[in-house]
């Protein structure tokens, strides 16, 4: 038994909110700051929700583990659409900076709880594949609601705070149309046959992983702008970048069926690096065009991997545990990228940087082939 098409666009849809989180008020950044009264803090709108994650998916995981992952997206959904709309209502630092470590806690919940609903419905290669559907959603939400956002910021200034009653409308479909899970097994308290660090790993990698991502969007539309690119032009690669990532993540269940996950998630860092050294040493168009093919590959292959493989060794006692931990190393390193807006190292720097990054991921997963490749079936 399987979700229903509505049921799988439910998870989807709000797999969405998690990219959104942050980047919704990012086309009127200026003047939604300074409407808030927040002129002084305005970066922290962004980067507020990666530290609300970081602090709240604990408490999350423990809600996926104890009341099971239908009930916690409830919630959370319920929680981001308040603490997102409502968010438009309040003044001052204090209560918008505290609105927004909230919504990022519901955000984190959202993504923990999402994978954990599409592994009670879903094994092996079904799984694999709705995963990476899941990471298509995000990437599309990451595109399409950038554009909504600067339509709506044009028209008035708490316009882009429409964008979170999504959150109100994916809790209503997911009471409609996803069904309890009267399919879980009953829970084993029985520990997985699995290293004990086989999530450091996994950690490690996806907080790396989203720190190459996020350093391309911070650090390229400023090192793009010195070559004399326009704005449109620039705001046209970073698209494409995440286009590239869509058809990568359609593309990756099949290079797993004829390599394996591991060699799939090698190769996400091998793009990635490869990305990194084209944007850091061309000045020409068709190089940085590529660099994007390369950067879109690295994220549509690493994130929905690394997301599969947190569930693959998690049993059914500790799925919610340990996907709170993904959400933890994802958030981390979002947040961890702000740094790049106040240190002063030229672009091509970082660039660099980030490809000697790539390379320590790619000896990790090397140095933990054996424990990264150890499965459990314990669904």
């Amino acid at each position: 038994m399987t979700l229903s098409k509505t049921g799988e666009i439910t998870l989807f849809l709000a797999a969405t909110l998690t990219i959104m989180v942050g980047t919704a008020v990012a086309p009127g950044l200026s003047n939604i700051a300074e409407a808030l009264g927040v002129t002084a803090y305005a970066p922290l709108l962004i980067t507020l929700p990666a530290l609300g994650a970081i602090l709240f998916a604990p408490i999350f995981g423990k809600c996926i583990d104890g009341l099971g992952p239908r009930k916690t997206l409830l919630i959370c959904l319920f929680g981001y659409f308040i603490m997102g709309a409502g968010g438009a209502l309040l003044y001052g630092p204090f209560p918008i900076a505290l609105d927004r470590i909230l919504l990022g806690g519901f955000a984190a919940g959202i993504m923990a709880a999402g994978t954990a609903e599409i592994s009670c419905w879903y094994t092996g290669k079904a799984r694999l594949n709705m995963i990476a559907k899941q990471g298509m959603a995000i990437e599309l939400g990451g595109v399409i609601f950038l554009f909504i956002s600067g339509l709506l910021s044009e028209l008035a200034w708490h316009g882009p705070f429409m964008l979170y009653f999504l959150g109100l409308i994916c809790a209503i479909m997911c009471l409609l149309f996803i069904p309890s899970n009267n399919i879980k097994q009953p829970q084993s308290k029985t520990k997985p046959q699995i290293p004990k660090n086989t999530m450091g790993p996994i950690m490690m990698c996806t907080f790396f992983a989203m720190i190459l991502f996020f350093s391309i969007i911070i650090s390229l539309p400023g090192h793009l702008t010195t070559l004399g690119f326009s704005s449109s032009q620039i705001g046209n690669l970073l698209a494409f970048i995440s286009l590239i990532a869509v058809f990568a993540a359609m593309f990756m269940p099949r290079l797993v069926a004829k390599t394996s996950e591991g060699t799939a998630i090698k190769l996400a860092f091998i793009s990635y690096g490869i990305g990194h050294l084209l944007f850091a040493s061309s000045t020409l168009t068709m190089s940085l065009i590529a660099g994007a093919v390369f950067a879109g590959i690295g994220f549509g292959f690493s994130l929905p991997l690394l997301n599969h493989k947190t569930v693959e060794i998690s049993s059914e006692a500790n799925r919610g545990h340990n996907l709170s931990r993904f959400a933890i190393a994802a958030f981390s390193g979002q947040f961890a990228t702000s740094a790049l807006e106040v240190i002063h190292l030229p672009k091509s720097t970082i660039f660099y940087v980030c490809a000697f990054i790539s390379v320590l991921c790619i000896l990790i997963l090397v140095v933990n082939q054996r424990v990264l490749a150890t499965t459990t079936n314990a669904q």
